[in-house]
């Protein structure tokens, strides 16, 4: 009885899974396994690199670089590598840092979690010729201790610089007050919490004041000066860090490298990623309102604007820019539609170049768009307007050259007499059904007004209006 229950259970299932699986195509099948491996790939990418090392003993120092802009993803990259070190037992993190700045909220970020570590941190300015500007000058005076290379640079931290909105223009003098005051307050807490120079803390912010390492040593800005890593090390062996007595001469370096999709990330969140989704976007909509059911520009530029629209609240977009791409667009599509001999479209390439160049307007140099990425793309979005859109809206305009609409306004000549009920005519190698509104006599020229069915309704050329005679 059991095993009769279980054979009519298997081909039940076998019968669900033939009719599933039926008239399925082998690309459906092959959608679902890199859906599958895309939805494990985040597991193996986090889980990886969270083992210990072979051998590990739970002594080292983990280390980690942070070179260009601060972000989000940097942020995320600290606050993992100090869960990563604590667990694993490490004697400090040191942060190898090099930025021109950054965004103010990751700032906040990563100096809230070097608060919050568990093990000592260490920021160390390097190689030669790096800086710790504007975001990196706040991180490193955060740090539990402060170290620079010889020939580096900190400072320059004015809130423009860290600021969220593009710079100092978009606020207005009052927003800009705001935030200096802010971050001469925030800045000013770190130094005197770590025991650092106050008032040049406060002088980075309100003078925008730079300082070289063996300045910044001086004034008890940072703690020391190393021209390696193993020599920092060194100083640091037998130091009291947060009651913890450091020994780290000749321990083993452990890097914490970036997971694949922090560096993905990392490298996407830059103003020209964003910059060429802004062209997609408007690249395939327009595309696809000017030929409609093309379905895979639509797709694309929703895409990309959604993107783009997720990273203008990261980085700082400035309005001003933003708003005269809005116009360069709408002045290229008028001129299609209104004779100007090409005066909108010449405002139009004005009008984007200028928004492109303004479109981050800050003075962190991370942030700027290349003329290598503006003027190439000022030339082709003006193309792509002149010709492509343009093309595809005169078409749009044209006669119809297919289907029965063509047959309106062509002239025949009628092989039988045409009267309201029944009629012949020949036209384009073909005998057609004809009728007319009033009797017309057989090879008479007429002209066709309507198509109905296969019946054809014509009236006599005006000026044409005689019979033939054969």
């Amino acid at each position: 009885m059991r095993e009769r229950e279980w054979i009519v259970s298997m081909k039940i299932c076998a019968g669900a899974s033939d009719s599933f699986f039926q008239g399925r195509r082998p690309a459906f099948f092959m959608a679902i396994a890199i859906l599958a491996l895309f939805l494990g790939m985040p597991a193996r990418l986090v889980c990886r690199p969270m083992n210990p090392p072979p051998g590990w003993k739970g002594e080292g120092a983990g280390v980690i670089t942070i070179s260009g802009a601060i972000g989000p993803i940097t942020s995320t990259y600290v606050q993992r590598a100090i869960r990563f070190a604590s667990r694993h037992n490490y004697l400090c993190l040191i942060i190898q840092l090099d930025t021109p700045g950054g965004l103010l909220n990751a700032t906040k970020d990563i100096v809230e979690a070097l608060y919050a570590s568990p093990i000592p941190t260490i920021v160390y300015v390097t190689p030669a010729g790096a800086s710790a500007a504007s975001a990196g000058c706040f991180i490193t005076m955060a740090a539990d201790v402060a170290a620079m290379a010889p020939g580096t640079s900190i400072g320059a931290a004015h809130p423009v610089s860290i600021g969220t909105g593009g710079g100092e223009n978009e606020g207005g003098e009052v927003m800009k007050q705001k935030l200096e005051n802010f971050a001469s307050s925030f800045i000013e807490s770190i130094a005197a919490r770590r025991h650092r120079n106050v008032q040049w803390a406060i002088a980075s912010v309100r003078q925008s004041a730079a300082i070289t390492a063996e300045k910044a040593l001086d004034l008890k800005v940072i703690d020391c000066i190393a021209p390696s890593l193993h020599d920092l090390l060194a100083q640091l062996d037998g130091k009291t860090v947060n009651g913890r007595v450091l020994h780290t001469a000749g321990i083993e370096i452990r890097p914490i490298p970036m997971l694949v999709r922090e560096k993905i990330f990392q490298r996407l969140w830059s103003p020209e990623v964003m910059y060429l989704l802004i062209l997609i976007a408007m690249y395939g909509i327009i595309g696809e309102l000017s030929n409609p059911g093309a379905i895979l520009p639509a797709v694309a530029g929703s895409i990309a604007l959604i993107l783009a629209l997720f990273m203008a609240s990261i980085l700082p977009v400035n309005a001003t820019g933003a708003a005269l791409l809005v116009l360069a667009v709408g002045l290229f599509v008028a001129d299609i539609f209104v004779p100007t001999h090409g005066v909108l479209t010449v405002g139009g390439i004005i009008a984007f170049f200028a928004g492109s160049m303004m479109l981050f307007d800050t003075p962190v140099s991370a942030f700027h768009l290349s003329l290598a990425l503006v003027i190439p793309a000022t030339i082709i979005s003006a193309l792509f307007f002149i010709y492509i859109f343009g093309a595809g809206l005169r078409a749009q305009a044209l006669p119809v050259r297919a289907g029965r609409e063509t047959l309106i306004g062509k002239t025949a000549r009628t092989m039988t007499p045409v009267t309201p009920l029944s009629g012949t005519i020949f036209l384009d190698g073909a005998y057609w059904n004809a009728v007319s509104a009033s009797p017309i006599e057989e090879k008479t020229v007429v002209e066709i007004v309507k198509v109905e069915g296969l019946t054809l309704h014509v009236q006599p050329k005006p000026e044409e209006g005689k019979t033939w005679t054969t």
